[in-house]
């Protein structure tokens, strides 16, 4: 099971490996396999986040997102995006963006670095807006119910996540362009450039996520229709199977799989920088991270994974609220690429825990009748 899960990340990685070594030697090969390390600790709420939604997809789909889906990760974002990048902010041709890239490296970083705060104003808009609806959604099972329990009352006010956002948007750009006044104006044009990309972030994940989640409403209204069918059949011995996602609804959730995805790969396209600026170097680094990011999120659903420790989603939507907050952030301020990895991390490993002190829990509630459960399932 778990080479058959992992077989293609482990043949990517060789690969990847033996490439870096012909094309820079051993430094390289040290690079690529330090840019993994670092993709797959900044995006494992990443796939956290993707198992819980690819496991409403059916196997069509799944698929999809694993083909199609995986080249559009590895190459669009993690080679062609940092090069599409310099052509807009340099207003370079795509041709002279990628000869920049090869030829000056150092004139290519310093593009990419001036053109982030925009990207992370749209990424952070985008990953603030998941984290907001997610913990503002009245849940049965709560993490931290002592704040889930008052924040899903908050939540019955309409529009309360936008309106958060959109006030944390402007704070940033505000900040963003009071700094730049004090230390000579050069950069408060970019104030407007960041009020503009966080719109568009927040527009972004208005249409592609309203309209997944329209059509998934749908289909669980197409599958509460079915429940008596489903229930007859039972009756007489063919029970039939959950409906899975498909058509429009599956191809809107796979539009809003691959957004998240981009998002959550915005630190670390940014944060590769830190470590080289060569572009070669960066996409086989951040390639390999991805493919794992993939296998490990075809692994929890396979698993059940997800099923059997409740809390993972909650820790993994945390670990993206924090990453919002970085990355807006770090449109005035730096921040360590480990601090943020780090976090995530720690987050993960908090509602794995505390998912395992609930499942015990609930088997030794096993004899203390439905009371005993309920109280278990009410968060800590």
């Amino acid at each position: 099971m778990l080479l058959k899960t992992f077989g293609w990340s482990f043949a990517v990685t060789a690969l990847g490996l033996v490439a870096a070594v012909f094309y820079g030697g051993w430094t390289a090969f040290g690079i690529v396999a330090i840019l993994s390390v670092l993709e797959i600790s900044l995006s494992f709420d990443n796939a956290v986040v993707n198992a819980g939604i690819l496991k409403k997809m059916n196997a069509f789909w799944q698929k999809i997102f694993l083909t199609i889906g995986i080249l559009i990760a590895v190459f669009g974002m993690r080679l062609i995006f940092p090069v599409v990048i310099v052509a807009i902010s340099a207003q370079l041709g795509p041709i002279e963006a990628v000869d920049l890239a090869l030829t000056d490296k150092d004139r290519y970083q310093e593009l990419v670095t001036d053109a982030h705060p925009a990207i992370a104003a749209f990424g952070g808009m985008f990953l603030l807006m998941i984290f907001l609806d997610f913990i503002f959604e009245d849940r049965d099972i709560k993490w931290l119910g002592w704040l889930e329990r008052p924040l899903s009352r908050l939540g019955k006010v309409d529009m309360l996540s936008a309106c958060i956002a959109l006030i944390v948007l402007l704070i940033a750009a505000m900040t963003f362009a009071t700094h730049a006044h004090q230390h000579g104006g050069a950069h408060v044009d970019k104030a407007q450039t960041v009020l503009i990309a966080g719109i568009a972030g927040l527009i972004t994940y208005m249409i592609v996520g309203g309209l997944s989640g329209h059509f998934e409403n749908k289909l669980e209204e197409e599958e509460e229709r079915e429940h008596e069918e489903e229930e007859q059949a039972a009756r007489t011995g063919k029970p039939k199977s959950a409906v899975k996602l498909a058509g429009k609804a599956a191809f809107f959730m796979f539009l809003y799989l691959e957004v998240l995805d981009a998002s959550f790969s915005f630190d670390g396209v940014i944060g590769a920088f830190a470590i080289t600026n060569d572009i070669v170097l960066m996409a086989l680094g951040l390639g390999i991270g991805a493919m794992y990011v993939r296998s490990l999120t075809v692994y929890l659903v396979r698993q059940g994974t997800l099923d059997d420790y409740v809390y993972l989603e909650h820790g993994a939507h945390y670990a993206i609220g924090a990453l919002a907050v970085i990355l807006l952030v770090t449109i005035q301020y730096q921040i360590n690429e480990i601090v943020t990895g780090l976090i995530g991390v720690v987050l993960i490993g908090a509602s794995f825990w505390s998912s395992v002190r609930r499942n015990k829990r609930l088997a030794e509630a096993e004899g203390g009748g439905d009371n005993a459960k309920a109280e278990v399932s009410s968060g800590v």
